[in-house]
């Protein structure tokens, strides 16, 4: 089968172009593409050539990942059941992780229409949702996780190290519990897109002292730490201003640098959490709650691209040329 895709060719230059999918096999189901979500973070650093797997660095001497059909999120139309897939149909509307493809640094992709998907990558749509909405899922997920971990009761302070998508979704799980949440980041277009509540604040760490906001914010100390994005030093810098037994939750890439000093942890006793990946509970914990509103996605979508257009859609995930925060790939 023949397919199109945006295919990572070499460091730094992406193109739309054909790519080979296998024939559908009895557990797999074939999908139209409507939309499917750029991670900024991820498939940035893969199509850099910073990484060789999802948590892996690229060092001197590995490989490197090229070509590449990134991605791992999209929604779109059921096109052909095979004959072991009992619960979908032709016509429902999905969300879809991974998709096979062939001649390609690795075996799968996300952006790529029409999609050879195994079942078990795909989920069905709830009604009268914006099927957009669910189009960047995983990574919603992956938000949904980082926030999970974290120990807080209803008035504990946390706190939120980057302004990506997952730091949004981490706060907002993290406001869902009841935590007040301080989001900090280093843009001030994407820190406006936080909808923050009583007791919830941002900090530009480009022109604030964030030690000190903290401070004054948390006088009582710092429950839990979201670390999504940026390096292992911030955080650090945050354990004096933590309660004893206070817990982190790390889903930030550092690359090769992302070492914590555990002398560090146990000085005042503090938990680290190192979430990572997806899982069927928690797809299906974040589809429902992105269907009744607790978790917000359309509101940080910034960019919308043909997706003919992937080599420009991905040079501003690169250079951020202007402002960018969600980008999604229009299909159709």
């Amino acid at each position: 089968m023949q397919a199109w895709a945006a295919v990572g060719v070499e460091p730094g230059r992406v193109e739309f172009q054909q790519v080979a999918v296998p024939e559908p096999g009895p557990e797999d189901v074939v999908l139209r593409i409507r939309q499917s979500w750029i991670s900024n973070g991820t498939e940035g650093s893969f199509v850099r050539g910073e990484r060789i797997a999802g948590d892996t660095p690229w060092r001197p001497g590995d490989p490197h990942p090229f070509p590449v059909v990134p991605g791992y999120q999209k929604v779109g139309t059921v096109e052909w059941v095979g004959p072991a897939v009992a619960d979908l149909e032709v016509g429902e509307t999905v969300f879809a992780t991974v998709s096979r493809v062939e001649g390609m640094y690795f075996p799968t992709g996300g952006h790529v229409s029409p999609a050879v998907t195994h079942r078990s990558q795909v989920w069905k749509l709830p009604p009268g949702v914006d099927p957009a909405a669910f189009s960047g899922m995983v990574l919603t997920q992956v938000g949904y996780n980082v926030a999970q971990r974290l120990a807080v009761m209803p008035g504990d302070a946390a706190v939120v190290l980057g302004d990506g998508l997952i730091g949004h979704w981490a706060g907002q799980v993290l406001q869902e519990r009841g935590a007040r949440v301080l989001l900090v980041g280093r843009h001030d277009h994407r820190l406006g897109l936080f909808a923050g509540g009583d007791g919830d604040r941002v900090v530009n760490a480009r022109t604030e002292n964030v030690a000190a906001v903290v401070r004054e914010w948390a006088p009582d100390g710092v429950q839990a730490v979201a670390h999504t994005a940026g390096p292992v030093a911030p955080v650090e810098e945050l354990f004096p201003l933590m309660r004893r037994n206070g817990q982190i939750s790390s889903a930030a890439f550092c690359g090769t640098e992302g070492q914590f000093d555990i002398q560090k942890l146990r000085a005042r006793e503090l938990s680290l959490h190192a979430p990572a990946g997806w899982a069927q509970d928690r797809m299906d914990a974040t589809r429902e709650r992105i269907a009744d509103g607790r978790l917000r996605t359309l509101p940080l979508i910034t960019h919308h691209f043909p997706a003919a257009e992937a080599a420009a859609a991905f040079a501003l995930v690169l250079h951020r040329t202007e402002p960018v925060l969600g980008v999604v790939l229009d299909w159709e």
